[in-house]
């Protein structure tokens, strides 16, 4: 098997991607990834090991879309920005600002943003604003949304984070995941919208909060069933991420170094597993993203 050590950082997220295509090669990611530092400040790494500003705003409901170009948030008066070249635009207005769960998701292909809009309604919209919204469906589960690599399913939590929904774009359907009492985020959905990384609040003021986090401790849930999957990877793990095509991500924190001088160069590594729990790859975050919001592993 091949295991293959890069030097970066990397992240993803999915959009239509055939299960057929799921057991076929893969190319290696290189290590390209998009961070948030603290007050949102959002930049892209590449594998040539270079930082580049990407956006920054003082809105807390944001998201990067899988390709690391482009960066999406609802303003504090309820405007869905899009930034992309340097340039921002406002595609929608008239939305629920200063809700930091309400986050907007990017289709796997970039092309497209969902978003939480009145009543439960959840809308997607070209990000180049060639289109009018169009209507997904309706779904309690309107925070910190997901989109499968499928294009079919999202899956978020209540605002009262006391359970989960999965909504199905095709029927306009929607179902509860079982056993969840208490919830403060939702990663991402599997290609075929049937697991969903999550995580559950290890206090009062994490279930309060729901903002983005820097980091989390995993979980993977079977859709509707609840049971809880077995991560492939053993140790800290501080973050897990499903691509397009089925793999895994997990992103672990650095070991704990007893020098000072060691601790300027401790970094978080990124492991990846096929659908079978197989590692196929470890990467190194650059030091600089220890501290850093991982939002997105460019595939």
């Amino acid at each position: 098997m091949k295991i293959r050590v890069v030097t970066g950082v990397a992240l993803g997220a999915a959009l239509v991607v055939p299960s057929a295509a799921w057991a076929a090669p893969t190319p290696d990611l290189t290590g390209a990834a998009v961070y948030a530092a603290a007050g949102n400040q959002l930049s892209r790494y590449t594998a040539a090991g270079e930082w580049h500003p990407l956006a920054s705003f003082g809105a807390t409901q944001f998201a990067a879309s899988p390709d690391g170009t482009k960066a999406a948030w609802i303003t504090e008066s309820g405007n869905l920005n899009i930034r992309e070249r340097g340039k921002t635009s406002t595609i929608v207005s008239g939305l629920q600002g200063s809700t930091p769960c309400l986050t907007p998701v990017w289709s796997a292909d970039s092309t497209k943003v969902a978003y939480p809009s009145a009543n439960g309604t959840i809308n997607a919209v070209r990000a180049d604003g060639s289109s009018a919204p169009r209507k997904l469906g309706v779904s309690k589960g309107v925070c910190h949304l997901a989109w499968a690599g499928n294009g079919r399913y999202l899956a978020g939590f209540t605002t009262t984070g006391d359970a989960l929904y999965r909504l199905d774009a095709k029927t306009g359907k929607t179902v509860m995941v079982k056993g969840v009492k208490a919830i403060t985020h939702v990663q991402s959905l599997s290609p075929d919208g049937s697991k969903a990384v999550v995580a559950f609040p290890e206090g009062t003021p994490a279930l309060a909060a729901r903002t983005w986090p820097t980091t989390f401790k995993p979980v993977i849930l079977a859709i509707p069933s609840g049971k809880r999957q077995k991560l492939p990877a053993k140790g800290n793990a501080i973050g897990a991420y499903y691509l397009p095509d089925g793999r895994l991500v997990m992103r672990m924190a650095a070991a704990r170094t007893q020098p000072r001088h060691a601790a300027d160069h401790a970094h978080n590594t990124l492991v990846v597993f096929d659908s079978a729990g197989n590692e196929l790859q470890r990467l190194a975050e650059p030091p600089k993203a220890r501290n850093q919001a991982l939002l997105q592993v460019v595939s």
